[in-house]
């Protein structure tokens, strides 16, 4: 019998629901994406990239820049925590809820922010962890969205398979689009 013929929601997400990658890959403190591939990811200029990295609403937690030439390092959660900024600003959430919400999901590993829904009335930003909490807050009668981050989670590890990593230490990442050409034309060599 499914859930849905016992007449229960079922489980908000599942492990299948973020899809089949490693989360020691993303989860990693060692492998970056700059800016132009956090951006191109999130779906945020640059000059937002730029602005919220230095007043902090979303700063690179591989590597600052530094000085004038020096690159940021975006790990994969923070490019997670841009897309979800993204998405509530174009909902109209004001930058000072956001940024109360970012400083509670920047304590949480990618494990956990696969398993959250962020709820907004427009006014204020809920975490849900489970169906009834999300239930709760329904019954409550006001028009409220939502995003479940594992969608957004899955969506961005699609999107940076594409795209070129960068190891801290300055070596490509193993999955980078130009480390795969250079090994395929030496296979071929």
């Amino acid at each position: 019998m499914s859930d849905q013929d016992n007449g229960s929601q079922g489980q908000l997400f599942s492990d299948a629901a973020v899809g089949a990658f490693s989360y020691d890959d993303v989860d990693s403190d060692t492998v970056g994406y700059r800016g132009p591939t956090a951006c191109a990811a999130a779906g945020i200029t640059y000059r937002q990239l730029d602005y919220w990295a230095r007043t902090g609403l979303v700063a690179p937690s591989v590597r600052s820049a530094t000085g004038s030439g020096t690159q940021r390092l975006y790990s994969f959660r923070d490019i997670l925590v841009l897309k979800v900024v993204k998405r509530l600003l174009d909902t109209g959430v004001s930058l000072q809820n956001i940024r109360r919400a970012v400083d509670h999901l920047r304590t949480r590993g990618v494990r956990d922010l696969a398993n959250i829904t962020l709820l907004s009335d427009g006014a204020t930003v809920y975490e849900c962890t489970s169906a009834e909490e999300v239930v709760d807050l329904l019954a409550g009668g006001q028009g409220v969205f939502g995003i479940a981050v594992s969608g957004a989670l899955r969506e961005l590890s699609g999107e940076l398979a594409e795209l070129p990593a960068e190891r801290l230490d300055g070596a490509p990442h193993a999955d980078d689009e130009l480390s795969q050409r250079r090994r395929r034309r030496a296979a071929s060599a």
